[in-house]
């Protein structure tokens, strides 16, 4: 069976979609304590440790075929900005060289890094390509839609394949049909609120309206920030992309709600029956977070057929 490790593992979307495609996750790490609370929790074969990665002692990891991992994308990410200077962007970004002290000292045959597609943009991209390169490794650039995989969501993420192959290796990552929103809001549960009440922003009403004139009395849509527009989405089509804040508002007749966290989950391809927090806060932001387990799954699988 193939093994592999999972870097900055978060509630386990890598974890969740390699153990779907036949791997076995020996070994997971996050710098943050509910995460590996939670990740442990999911993954009760895996050895666990929490811990910053750039100090890692890599010879206590066990051996593996594979290494996985999503560093931490808010430094790259156009989502929160890009401040000159801002140190806690720096720190951010500079996650993604403990990949290369993994690959260093443990030398797998291959790896799968998923950032936002911005992580190309790093002013340092082109050093750190140029270390997993010097490791000997090949990286083929994958910019893929998770909707296009099977995940109920539209999410453009980047997933650089590593691997010891005379030229990099493109993936045959066969599009699949698109999954609607539809099949994972429930509008018989939730905590709902009149459209119309006291205080209700004008541009939240204002989206309803629109919303409402193309998509008629049920549809979603962005809560705050430009979004897609102030039109909303149609429930028949992929939802929008989950982040860790609470962003999407569900809209039936002359009510309305925030999605739940287990919705965000199900948007993320979770399985019904993982184990998250009470939280709901916690929840979203590791929701937000995460891999799709259904996108990590798929390419996993592509990765091995090729192999």
């Amino acid at each position: 069976m193939t093994t592999a490790i999972d870097l900055f593992a978060g509630l386990g979307g890598w974890s969740t979609g390699a153990r779907a495609a036949g791997v076995r996750v020996l070994w997971a790490a996050n710098h943050w304590p509910e995460a590996v609370k939670w990740h442990a929790a999911n993954h009760t074969d895996t050895e666990h440790v929490c811990q910053d990665l750039h100090q890692a002692k890599w010879e206590q990891v066990p051996k593996h075929d594979l290494l996985l991992a999503s560093p931490c994308c808010q430094g790259h990410s156009k989502a929160r900005g890009k401040k000159a200077g801002n140190p806690q962007h720096d720190s951010s970004r500079s996650t993604a060289w403990a990949v290369v002290s993994a690959l260093e000292f443990h030398q797998p045959e291959a790896g799968v890094i998923e950032n936002v597609q911005e992580f190309m943009e790093w002013a340092l991209y082109p050093a750190w390509l140029a270390a997993v390169q010097a490791l000997g490794y090949q990286v083929a650039p994958h910019i893929v839609d998770c909707a296009d995989l099977g995940v109920p969501q539209h999410r453009v993420r980047l997933f650089l394949v590593l691997t010891r192959s005379k030229a990099p290796l493109m993936l045959e990552l066969h599009k699949r049909q698109h999954v609607p929103a539809a099949s994972f809001l429930d509008f018989d549960a939730g905590r709902w609120s009149p459209i119309e009440k006291p205080g209700r922003a004008q541009a939240t009403l204002d989206r309803v309206r629109n919303g409402r004139q193309r998509f008629g009395e049920r549809f979603i849509m962005p809560y705050y920030g430009k979004g897609s527009g102030t039109t909303g989405r149609d429930i028949n089509r992929p939802i929008g992309t989950i982040t860790t804040l609470d962003r999407w508002a569900l809209v039936d007749g002359d009510r309305m709600r925030m999605l739940s966290a287990d919705e965000a989950l199900a948007a993320q391809s979770f399985p019904a029956d993982t184990l998250r927090p009470d939280n709901h806060r916690l929840t979203m932001h590791m929701a937000g977070n995460a891999v799709p387990p259904l996108a990590g799954q798929r390419v996993i699988e592509a990765l091995l057929a090729a192999a």
